[in-house]
């Protein structure tokens, strides 16, 4: 007999989806996470305070950073209002000299990427489901958009996005609570971008931060302090601990362990089933193995494919997993580090500011090769902008009264946009075990994978349209950059256990079930066919709601 009707790997964005469905369903469910754990409000511990307030007053010493946070930088460790939210790079490492450069940011917590995450939360559109067929780049997608909108709009209601409809095909939209206000500079811009430029929008970005209350789940709207990455005891912004956590709890069907690393999944090869998932106590180094009838891995797509890679038979050097061939290949991130930026130059808006600290800003979704490909497009897919307006105030001169007086004057208003484009799904970009072993005893992951020349396309279209967007739309002193560009620095890993619906040619199917293992569901990022532009998470937990909905039924009619 199985201890569990379900055990969840990960606690996450789709762990807590993941445990909240399973348990609100009546299954009994183990929830494992190798980090520590952290409780909604009480585990906050620079929630609110001010820089003075902060160890080195916000800012780790460098030596500390490269020597610890060498990945995790990427994602904002080195600040030390949220540094205790990452993993630690050295005692947690890949194979950093067999791999090429990878920026693996990793949380270290119960409810994982969930309490640091951008909130961006944006729905794909059938256009990206197709897309791998129409080029015939990775392998083509099992399901479209008709198969997951309801499911978009089960969790976006739960969740509270804040969001305009602004009825773009290439962009549905969703069951939004209102958006956060452009301020007067995005306003200036928007009328005169879409005046000057038909097809191109700049819209409110929507995002995970609610505008209205959730009384009955004990969250309320956004404070407006633009502190997420903290924590935020109000629950303004959906996380594992705000939000499924709670959920599940209150079922009394949950039991969850922190501290619980997974090195792999046992498995009967006869009756092509997980028989069991492998554990280590971090902390007392004990190791077990807890059994269920189906199992959930939502560890983070690169760690689930890790877990994946490492579930061999005893003496094997391939995963049971891996019959297609594919485990571990065609690992995606979205490219990123081009900057466009303008200054506004309307005397009208000198005598405005902006008050509070919002916690989003605007977003001009994909215009590149929406009705086939474009002419003068040298590149296939596409990406889009996400940015912020604003005024900075003014650098201050001298010291006392002076100084202080200059603090009340602002510079002018400008407005700056990131470019996040589609990564092509590559099948030598891939994800394989070293022979080096972590402190756990585990294989080392060891990262292939770069950008290629289509990537590098779109990031000079990009620079280029947006120039032209900003001088169209009438600001000065225009200008943009590229930084170096990094797999992983996106922080939207995917790929690695791809579904599709031909098991020679993916890993999981259409219900994110493992060909090789029908009682074994993937519904992180590591299941993705493609990135598509946007933030993958809102489409993370959809998939893991509708994938749950599924695994209920058959083990209830006993399919399973």
């Amino acid at each position: 007999m199985s201890d569990f009707d379900a055990i969840v790997i990960g606690s996450g964005i789709s762990g807590g989806w993941a445990a909240k469905e399973l348990t609100e369903k009546g299954l009994k469910v183990l929830m494992l996470d190798r980090g520590r754990m952290v409780e909604h409000r009480k585990d906050y511990p620079t929630e609110g305070k001010g820089p003075w307030e902060l160890a080195y007053r916000g800012n780790l010493p460098p030596a500390e950073v490269e020597r610890d946070y060498s990945n995790a930088k990427w994602g904002g460790a080195g600040s030390t209002d949220r540094t205790h939210f990452f993993n630690n790079d050295r005692l947690n490492p890949y194979d950093y000299e067999a791999s090429k450069p990878f920026r693996w940011v990793r949380p270290d917590q119960v409810g994982g990427k969930s309490l640091i995450w951008g909130r961006v939360s944006l729905r794909w559109s059938q256009l990206s489901f197709d897309a791998n067929k129409v080029d015939g780049h990775g392998s083509p997608w099992p399901i479209g958009y008709d198969d997951i909108a309801p499911w978009y709009s089960y969790v976006e209601s739960f969740a509270g996005i804040a969001g305009a409809r602004d009825g773009l095909p290439q962009l549905p939209d969703g069951e939004f609570q209102p958006p956060h206000p452009m301020n007067a500079g995005e306003l200036w811009v928007k009328a005169r971008l879409e005046a000057a430029m038909p097809g191109r929008h700049l819209i409110n970005t929507r995002v995970a931060n609610m505008t209205q209350d959730k009384p009955e789940q004990g969250r309320f709207r956004c404070q407006e302090r633009n502190q997420c990455a903290r924590g935020c005891s109000f629950g303004a912004y959906f996380s594992t601990q705000s939000s499924t956590l709670p959920a599940a709890r209150k079922t009394n069907n949950l039991t969850l362990l922190s501290d619980h690393l997974v090195t792999g999944l046992d498995y009967d090869r006869r009756h092509k089933r997980v028989t069991g998932v492998r554990t280590i106590d971090t902390n007392t180094q004990e190791a077990r193995v807890y059994t269920s009838r189906i199992v959930f891995l939502c560890a983070s797509a690169m760690s689930s494919v890790h877990i994946l890679l490492n579930s061999r038979a005893e003496g094997g050097d391939r995963s049971v997993f891996d019959s297609s061939g594919l485990l571990g290949k065609y690992i995606m991130d979205h490219s990123m580090r081009t900057t466009v930026y303008g200054v506004i130059p309307d005397p009208a808006l000198d005598g405005l500011a902006t008050y509070g600290r919002r916690p989003t800003g605007v977003y001009i979704p994909r215009f590149r090769n929406l009705d086939g490909q474009d002419a003068d497009a040298d590149f296939v897919r596409g990406y889009g902008f996400q940015g912020e307006g604003g005024r900075r105030n003014a650098e201050p001169a001298g010291f006392g009264k002076a100084m202080k007086e200059g603090l009340r004057n602002h510079g002018p208003w400008q407005i700056g946009f990131n470019a996040f484009a589609e990564c092509l799904p590559y099948k030598d970009n891939v994800l394989t075990l070293s022979s080096k072993t972590d402190r756990f005893g585990m294989p080392l992951l060891v990262f292939d994978v770069t950008f290629r020349d289509n990537e590098a396309r779109m990031m000079n279209d990009a620079q280029r349209q947006g120039e032209a967007m900003l001088k169209a739309a009438g600001l000065v002193n225009v200008g943009s950059h590229q930084d170096e560009h990094v797999p992983g620095d996106a922080i939207h890993e995917m790929g690695g256990a791809c579904m599709g619906a031909d098991p020679r040619a993916s890993v999981v199917n259409k219900w994110n079930q493992a060909h090789d293992a029908p009682n074994l569901f993937v519904t992180d990022g590591a299941c993705m066919a493609s990135t598509n532009c946007v933030n993958p998470s809102l489409t993370y937990m959809a998939l893991t709601a509708r994938a749950a909905d599924r695994a209920v039924k058959l083990v209830k009619t006993n399919a399973l």
